[in-house]
Protein backbone atom coordinates (compact mmCIF):
# COMPACT_ATOMS: atom_id res chain seq x y z
CA UNK A 1 0.00 0.00 0.00
CA UNK A 2 1.43 3.39 -0.99
CA UNK A 3 1.46 6.41 1.32
CA UNK A 4 -1.38 7.96 -0.69
CA UNK A 5 -3.51 4.85 -0.07
CA UNK A 6 -3.25 4.87 3.73
CA UNK A 7 -6.74 5.30 5.19
CA UNK A 8 -7.19 8.71 6.85
CA UNK A 9 -8.19 7.08 10.15
CA UNK A 10 -4.70 5.56 10.53
CA UNK A 11 -2.73 8.63 9.47
CA UNK A 12 -1.61 10.85 12.34
CA UNK A 13 -1.57 14.25 10.69
CA UNK A 14 -4.26 16.36 12.35
CA UNK A 15 -3.51 18.76 15.17
CA UNK A 16 -6.56 17.46 17.07
CA UNK A 17 -5.18 13.92 17.54
CA UNK A 18 -4.10 13.36 21.18
CA UNK A 19 -0.43 12.35 21.41
CA UNK A 20 2.11 11.58 24.12
CA UNK A 21 5.78 12.50 24.10
CA UNK A 22 7.60 9.74 26.00
CA UNK A 23 11.14 10.70 27.05
CA UNK A 24 13.62 8.24 28.56
CA UNK A 25 16.96 9.24 30.13
CA UNK A 26 19.76 7.27 31.74
CA UNK A 27 22.71 4.94 31.32
CA UNK A 28 22.67 3.30 27.92
CA UNK A 29 22.60 -0.45 27.52
CA UNK A 30 21.37 -2.90 24.88
CA UNK A 31 17.62 -3.41 24.73
CA UNK A 32 16.32 -0.06 26.00
CA UNK A 33 14.69 0.99 22.74
CA UNK A 34 13.15 -2.45 22.18
CA UNK A 35 11.99 -2.54 25.79
CA UNK A 36 10.22 0.81 25.60
CA UNK A 37 8.32 -0.04 22.44
CA UNK A 38 7.48 -3.50 23.75
CA UNK A 39 5.95 -1.75 26.75
CA UNK A 40 4.02 0.68 24.58
CA UNK A 41 2.82 -2.10 22.28
CA UNK A 42 0.44 -3.34 24.98
CA UNK A 43 -1.57 -0.12 24.49
CA UNK A 44 -1.90 -0.35 20.69
CA UNK A 45 -0.42 3.10 20.13
CA UNK A 46 0.94 4.29 16.80
CA UNK A 47 4.47 5.68 16.49
CA UNK A 48 4.51 9.24 15.11
CA UNK A 49 8.19 10.14 15.59
CA UNK A 50 11.35 8.80 17.25
CA UNK A 51 14.62 10.49 18.21
CA UNK A 52 17.50 8.88 20.07
CA UNK A 53 20.98 10.07 20.95
CA UNK A 54 23.72 8.54 23.08
CA UNK A 55 26.37 10.85 24.53
CA UNK A 56 29.17 9.46 26.67
CA UNK A 57 27.16 6.39 27.50
CA UNK A 58 23.97 8.27 28.43
CA UNK A 59 20.85 7.73 26.34
CA UNK A 60 18.09 10.20 25.56
CA UNK A 61 15.23 8.45 23.79
CA UNK A 62 12.11 10.33 22.70
CA UNK A 63 9.03 8.67 21.22
CA UNK A 64 5.98 10.61 20.04
CA UNK A 65 3.00 8.22 20.01
CA UNK A 66 -0.77 8.43 19.78
CA UNK A 67 -2.55 8.42 23.11
CA UNK A 68 -4.47 5.21 23.85
CA UNK A 69 -8.23 5.36 24.08
CA UNK A 70 -9.88 3.95 27.24
CA UNK A 71 -11.03 0.91 25.24
CA UNK A 72 -7.55 0.03 24.00
CA UNK A 73 -4.85 -2.07 25.61
CA UNK A 74 -4.54 -5.57 26.89
CA UNK A 75 -6.93 -4.97 29.82
CA UNK A 76 -8.97 -2.00 28.63
CA UNK A 77 -6.26 0.31 29.85
CA UNK A 78 -6.17 4.10 29.59
CA UNK A 79 -3.52 6.78 29.30
CA UNK A 80 -3.07 6.67 33.05
CA UNK A 81 -2.26 2.99 32.93
CA UNK A 82 0.25 3.60 30.14
CA UNK A 83 1.99 6.26 32.18
CA UNK A 84 2.21 4.04 35.23
CA UNK A 85 3.50 1.09 33.23
CA UNK A 86 6.18 3.12 31.45
CA UNK A 87 7.41 4.68 34.70
CA UNK A 88 7.51 1.25 36.35
CA UNK A 89 9.47 -0.22 33.44
CA UNK A 90 11.93 2.69 33.50
CA UNK A 91 12.49 2.45 37.26
CA UNK A 92 13.22 -1.27 36.92
CA UNK A 93 16.17 -0.32 34.68
CA UNK A 94 17.29 2.69 36.77
CA UNK A 95 16.10 5.03 34.03
CA UNK A 96 14.10 8.22 34.25
CA UNK A 97 10.88 8.72 32.30
CA UNK A 98 8.88 11.82 31.44
CA UNK A 99 5.56 11.74 29.57
CA UNK A 100 4.04 14.92 28.16
CA UNK A 101 0.51 15.13 26.76
CA UNK A 102 -0.24 17.13 23.66
CA UNK A 103 -1.95 17.09 20.31
CA UNK A 104 -0.77 16.31 16.83
CA UNK A 105 2.68 15.89 15.34
CA UNK A 106 5.73 18.11 15.71
CA UNK A 107 5.14 21.65 14.59
CA UNK A 108 5.98 22.14 10.92
CA UNK A 109 9.54 23.25 10.20
CA UNK A 110 9.95 26.68 8.71
CA UNK A 111 10.62 27.17 5.03
CA UNK A 112 14.23 27.50 4.03
CA UNK A 113 16.41 24.66 5.27
CA UNK A 114 20.17 24.59 5.57
CA UNK A 115 23.04 22.60 7.02
CA UNK A 116 25.42 24.67 9.11
CA UNK A 117 28.73 22.89 9.71
CA UNK A 118 31.02 24.27 12.40
CA UNK A 119 34.69 23.24 12.72
CA UNK A 120 36.62 24.11 15.86
CA UNK A 121 40.12 23.29 17.04
CA UNK A 122 38.90 23.24 19.76
CA UNK A 123 35.20 24.11 19.61
CA UNK A 124 34.56 26.19 22.71
CA UNK A 125 31.28 26.72 24.53
CA UNK A 126 31.61 30.43 23.74
CA UNK A 127 31.79 29.68 20.02
CA UNK A 128 28.84 27.29 20.13
CA UNK A 129 26.75 29.87 21.97
CA UNK A 130 27.65 32.65 19.53
CA UNK A 131 26.88 30.52 16.46
CA UNK A 132 23.53 29.42 17.92
CA UNK A 133 22.64 33.02 18.76
CA UNK A 134 23.59 34.17 15.27
CA UNK A 135 21.33 31.52 13.73
CA UNK A 136 18.48 32.69 15.93
CA UNK A 137 19.08 36.31 14.90
CA UNK A 138 18.29 35.40 11.28
CA UNK A 139 14.93 33.91 12.27
CA UNK A 140 16.32 30.39 11.91
CA UNK A 141 15.43 27.52 14.21
CA UNK A 142 17.91 24.79 15.14
CA UNK A 143 16.06 21.52 14.57
CA UNK A 144 18.87 19.11 15.23
CA UNK A 145 22.57 19.06 16.15
CA UNK A 146 24.97 16.15 15.82
CA UNK A 147 28.70 15.59 15.80
CA UNK A 148 30.46 14.76 12.55
CA UNK A 149 33.98 14.34 13.91
CA UNK A 150 35.98 14.61 17.11
CA UNK A 151 39.42 14.74 15.48
CA UNK A 152 41.55 16.15 13.97
CA UNK A 153 39.00 18.89 14.61
CA UNK A 154 35.65 18.95 16.36
CA UNK A 155 32.97 19.17 13.69
CA UNK A 156 29.26 19.55 14.40
CA UNK A 157 26.32 20.09 12.11
CA UNK A 158 23.22 22.17 12.82
CA UNK A 159 20.08 21.40 10.81
CA UNK A 160 18.39 24.79 10.52
CA UNK A 161 14.99 25.80 9.19
CA UNK A 162 13.17 29.10 8.84
CA UNK A 163 16.00 31.15 7.30
CA UNK A 164 17.36 31.49 3.78
CA UNK A 165 20.76 29.87 3.17
CA UNK A 166 22.34 33.08 1.88
CA UNK A 167 21.04 35.05 4.86
CA UNK A 168 22.54 32.52 7.25
CA UNK A 169 25.84 32.57 5.38
CA UNK A 170 26.10 36.36 5.42
CA UNK A 171 25.51 36.50 9.18
CA UNK A 172 27.60 33.49 10.21
CA UNK A 173 30.70 34.17 8.09
CA UNK A 174 31.83 37.31 9.96
CA UNK A 175 30.82 35.76 13.28
CA UNK A 176 32.97 32.71 12.56
CA UNK A 177 35.94 34.86 11.57
CA UNK A 178 35.72 36.77 14.84
CA UNK A 179 35.42 33.55 16.88
CA UNK A 180 38.25 31.76 15.08
CA UNK A 181 36.11 28.83 13.96
CA UNK A 182 35.15 27.67 10.47
CA UNK A 183 31.51 27.66 9.40
CA UNK A 184 30.00 26.35 6.17
CA UNK A 185 26.36 26.89 5.21
CA UNK A 186 24.82 24.81 2.44
CA UNK A 187 21.23 24.35 1.35
CA UNK A 188 19.49 21.16 2.47
CA UNK A 189 17.85 18.79 0.02
CA UNK A 190 18.57 15.91 -2.32
CA UNK A 191 21.20 17.95 -4.15
CA UNK A 192 23.56 17.58 -1.21
CA UNK A 193 23.50 13.80 -1.63
CA UNK A 194 23.81 13.83 -5.41
CA UNK A 195 26.90 12.73 -7.29
CA UNK A 196 29.26 15.66 -7.44
CA UNK A 197 32.46 17.00 -8.90
CA UNK A 198 35.21 18.35 -6.64
CA UNK A 199 37.94 20.47 -8.22
CA UNK A 200 40.99 21.59 -6.28
CA UNK A 201 43.85 23.96 -6.71
CA UNK A 202 47.19 22.20 -6.30
CA UNK A 203 49.88 24.44 -4.80
CA UNK A 204 49.26 25.04 -1.07
CA UNK A 205 45.96 23.17 -1.34
CA UNK A 206 46.32 19.57 -2.54
CA UNK A 207 50.03 19.82 -1.78
CA UNK A 208 51.93 21.79 0.85
CA UNK A 209 54.37 23.29 -1.61
CA UNK A 210 54.53 25.93 -4.33
CA UNK A 211 55.92 23.88 -7.22
CA UNK A 212 57.62 26.79 -8.95
CA UNK A 213 59.55 27.47 -5.77
CA UNK A 214 60.77 23.87 -5.74
CA UNK A 215 62.07 24.37 -9.28
CA UNK A 216 63.56 27.73 -8.27
CA UNK A 217 65.50 26.11 -5.44
CA UNK A 218 67.31 24.00 -8.02
CA UNK A 219 68.01 27.16 -10.08
CA UNK A 220 69.31 29.12 -7.09
CA UNK A 221 66.63 31.82 -7.32
CA UNK A 222 64.16 30.57 -4.72
CA UNK A 223 63.88 33.82 -2.74
CA UNK A 224 63.25 35.93 -5.82
CA UNK A 225 60.57 33.58 -7.14
CA UNK A 226 58.89 33.24 -3.74
CA UNK A 227 58.54 37.01 -3.45
CA UNK A 228 56.80 37.24 -6.82
CA UNK A 229 54.58 34.22 -6.01
CA UNK A 230 53.41 35.73 -2.74
CA UNK A 231 52.53 39.04 -4.39
CA UNK A 232 50.61 37.23 -7.13
CA UNK A 233 48.61 35.14 -4.66
CA UNK A 234 47.67 38.32 -2.77
CA UNK A 235 46.27 39.67 -6.02
CA UNK A 236 48.85 42.43 -6.28
CA UNK A 237 50.27 41.25 -9.61
CA UNK A 238 48.78 40.00 -12.87
CA UNK A 239 49.13 36.22 -12.70
CA UNK A 240 50.18 35.66 -16.32
CA UNK A 241 52.89 38.31 -16.20
CA UNK A 242 54.20 37.00 -12.90
CA UNK A 243 54.20 33.44 -14.24
CA UNK A 244 56.29 34.35 -17.28
CA UNK A 245 58.69 36.34 -15.09
CA UNK A 246 59.21 33.45 -12.69
CA UNK A 247 59.48 30.74 -15.34
CA UNK A 248 62.09 32.77 -17.21
CA UNK A 249 64.35 32.40 -14.19
CA UNK A 250 64.26 28.62 -14.65
CA UNK A 251 65.76 28.75 -18.15
CA UNK A 252 68.72 26.40 -18.61
CA UNK A 253 67.80 23.89 -15.90
CA UNK A 254 68.34 20.30 -16.90
CA UNK A 255 65.10 18.38 -17.55
CA UNK A 256 66.12 15.83 -14.92
CA UNK A 257 65.03 18.41 -12.35
CA UNK A 258 61.40 17.48 -13.10
CA UNK A 259 61.76 14.07 -11.50
CA UNK A 260 63.62 15.58 -8.55
CA UNK A 261 60.79 18.07 -7.95
CA UNK A 262 58.13 15.34 -8.18
CA UNK A 263 59.88 13.49 -5.36
CA UNK A 264 59.99 16.67 -3.23
CA UNK A 265 56.25 17.35 -3.47
CA UNK A 266 54.45 16.83 -0.14
CA UNK A 267 50.73 16.10 -0.09
CA UNK A 268 48.67 18.13 2.36
CA UNK A 269 47.64 16.11 5.45
CA UNK A 270 44.30 14.47 4.69
CA UNK A 271 44.65 14.77 0.91
CA UNK A 272 44.70 11.03 0.29
CA UNK A 273 41.77 10.49 2.66
CA UNK A 274 39.76 13.21 0.95
CA UNK A 275 40.28 11.86 -2.56
CA UNK A 276 39.87 8.21 -1.55
CA UNK A 277 36.59 8.90 0.26
CA UNK A 278 35.16 11.05 -2.52
CA UNK A 279 35.96 8.38 -5.09
CA UNK A 280 34.24 5.73 -2.97
CA UNK A 281 31.13 7.90 -2.93
CA UNK A 282 31.12 8.13 -6.70
CA UNK A 283 32.35 11.71 -6.84
CA UNK A 284 34.61 12.79 -9.69
CA UNK A 285 37.72 14.68 -8.61
CA UNK A 286 39.98 17.00 -10.55
CA UNK A 287 42.74 19.55 -10.15
CA UNK A 288 43.48 22.83 -11.89
CA UNK A 289 46.77 24.57 -11.32
CA UNK A 290 48.76 27.60 -12.23
CA UNK A 291 51.70 25.24 -11.77
CA UNK A 292 52.89 22.67 -14.24
CA UNK A 293 51.66 19.51 -15.92
CA UNK A 294 55.03 17.95 -15.22
CA UNK A 295 53.79 17.63 -11.60
CA UNK A 296 49.98 17.56 -11.92
CA UNK A 297 50.04 14.64 -14.36
CA UNK A 298 51.97 12.61 -11.81
CA UNK A 299 49.52 13.56 -9.07
CA UNK A 300 46.60 12.56 -11.28
CA UNK A 301 48.08 9.11 -11.76
CA UNK A 302 49.11 8.69 -8.12
CA UNK A 303 45.74 9.68 -6.65
CA UNK A 304 43.46 8.35 -9.39
CA UNK A 305 42.05 11.76 -10.28
CA UNK A 306 39.54 12.15 -13.10
CA UNK A 307 40.71 15.52 -14.41
CA UNK A 308 43.91 17.57 -14.33
CA UNK A 309 44.95 20.73 -16.11
CA UNK A 310 47.93 23.06 -15.62
CA UNK A 311 50.57 25.02 -17.49
CA UNK A 312 53.37 23.16 -19.24
CA UNK A 313 57.05 24.01 -18.95
CA UNK A 314 58.73 24.01 -22.36
CA UNK A 315 61.65 21.58 -22.61
CA UNK A 316 63.97 21.60 -25.62
CA UNK A 317 67.08 19.43 -26.01
CA UNK A 318 66.79 18.26 -22.41
CA UNK A 319 66.71 21.77 -20.95
CA UNK A 320 63.99 24.05 -19.56
CA UNK A 321 63.73 27.01 -21.94
CA UNK A 322 62.27 29.44 -19.41
CA UNK A 323 58.96 29.49 -21.26
CA UNK A 324 55.55 27.79 -20.98
CA UNK A 325 53.58 26.35 -23.87
CA UNK A 326 49.88 26.53 -24.65
CA UNK A 327 47.11 28.56 -23.04
CA UNK A 328 47.86 29.90 -19.58
CA UNK A 329 45.84 28.47 -16.68
CA UNK A 330 45.13 31.66 -14.77
CA UNK A 331 42.25 32.94 -12.65
CA UNK A 332 39.74 32.99 -15.52
CA UNK A 333 41.17 29.75 -16.90
CA UNK A 334 40.50 27.88 -13.66
CA UNK A 335 36.82 28.87 -13.72
CA UNK A 336 36.58 27.88 -17.37
CA UNK A 337 38.14 24.50 -16.64
CA UNK A 338 35.73 23.93 -13.74
CA UNK A 339 32.84 24.40 -16.18
CA UNK A 340 34.48 22.12 -18.75
CA UNK A 341 35.11 19.39 -16.18
CA UNK A 342 31.50 19.66 -14.96
CA UNK A 343 30.19 19.32 -18.50
CA UNK A 344 32.39 16.28 -19.17
CA UNK A 345 31.35 14.74 -15.84
CA UNK A 346 27.66 15.38 -16.48
CA UNK A 347 27.37 17.29 -13.21
CA UNK A 348 25.43 20.58 -12.94
CA UNK A 349 27.61 23.49 -11.88
CA UNK A 350 25.44 23.87 -8.76
CA UNK A 351 26.67 20.43 -7.63
CA UNK A 352 30.37 21.25 -7.94
CA UNK A 353 32.77 21.99 -5.10
CA UNK A 354 35.89 24.07 -5.65
CA UNK A 355 38.78 24.32 -3.18
CA UNK A 356 41.61 26.84 -3.36
CA UNK A 357 43.79 29.27 -1.44
CA UNK A 358 44.89 32.08 -3.75
CA UNK A 359 43.46 35.09 -5.53
CA UNK A 360 43.69 33.24 -8.84
CA UNK A 361 41.21 30.69 -7.44
CA UNK A 362 38.48 33.25 -6.76
CA UNK A 363 36.60 32.95 -10.06
CA UNK A 364 36.55 29.18 -9.70
CA UNK A 365 35.38 29.36 -6.08
CA UNK A 366 32.56 31.75 -6.95
CA UNK A 367 31.47 29.72 -9.99
CA UNK A 368 31.14 26.47 -8.02
CA UNK A 369 28.07 25.44 -6.07
CA UNK A 370 30.27 25.49 -2.96
CA UNK A 371 33.56 27.39 -2.91
CA UNK A 372 35.92 26.50 -0.06
CA UNK A 373 38.85 28.75 0.82
CA UNK A 374 41.46 26.42 2.29
CA UNK A 375 43.99 28.14 4.58
CA UNK A 376 43.57 31.02 2.19
CA UNK A 377 44.75 34.59 1.92
CA UNK A 378 42.39 37.18 3.49
CA UNK A 379 41.03 38.38 0.14
CA UNK A 380 40.02 34.81 -0.68
CA UNK A 381 38.49 34.02 2.72
CA UNK A 382 36.30 37.09 2.48
CA UNK A 383 35.00 36.25 -1.00
CA UNK A 384 34.53 32.46 -0.78
CA UNK A 385 31.34 30.71 0.33
CA UNK A 386 33.15 29.22 3.29
CA UNK A 387 36.65 28.96 4.72
CA UNK A 388 38.60 26.15 6.35
CA UNK A 389 41.58 27.29 8.38
CA UNK A 390 42.95 24.02 9.74
CA UNK A 391 45.80 22.14 8.00
CA UNK A 392 43.76 19.00 7.22
CA UNK A 393 42.31 18.78 3.74
CA UNK A 394 39.93 15.94 4.61
CA UNK A 395 37.94 18.30 6.86
CA UNK A 396 36.23 19.34 3.62
CA UNK A 397 34.37 16.01 3.90
CA UNK A 398 32.54 17.34 6.94
CA UNK A 399 31.20 20.24 4.91
CA UNK A 400 29.55 17.62 2.69
CA UNK A 401 27.89 15.90 5.67
CA UNK A 402 30.31 12.96 5.75
CA UNK A 403 31.28 11.86 9.25
CA UNK A 404 34.66 10.73 10.53
CA UNK A 405 33.10 7.43 11.63
CA UNK A 406 31.89 6.77 8.07
CA UNK A 407 35.34 7.50 6.66
CA UNK A 408 37.06 5.17 9.13
CA UNK A 409 34.49 2.42 8.64
CA UNK A 410 35.05 2.53 4.88
CA UNK A 411 38.82 2.35 5.37
CA UNK A 412 38.47 -0.61 7.76
CA UNK A 413 36.33 -2.64 5.35
CA UNK A 414 38.32 -1.82 2.24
Amino acid sequence: MSASQIPPATAVTGDDVPTLLVKIFGKDRPGITAGLFDTLAAYSVDVVDIEQVVTRGRITLCALVTAPSPAQGATGSSEGDLRATVHSWAESLNLQAEIISGRGDNRPRGTGRSHVTVLGHPLTAESAAAIAAAITSTGGNIDRIFRLAKYPVTAVEFAVSGAATEALRSVLAPEAAQLGVDVAVVAAGLQRRAQRLVVMDVDSTLIQDEVIELFAAHAGCEAEVAEVTTAAMRGELDFEQSLHARVELLGGLDASVVEAVRKEVRLTPGARTLVRTLKRLGYQVGVVSGGFTQVTDALKEELGLDFASANTLEIVDGKLTGRVTGAIVDRAGKARLLREFAQQAGVPLAQTVAIGDGANDLDMLNAAGLGVAFNAKPVVREAAHTAVNVPFLDTVLYLLGITRDEVEAADTHE
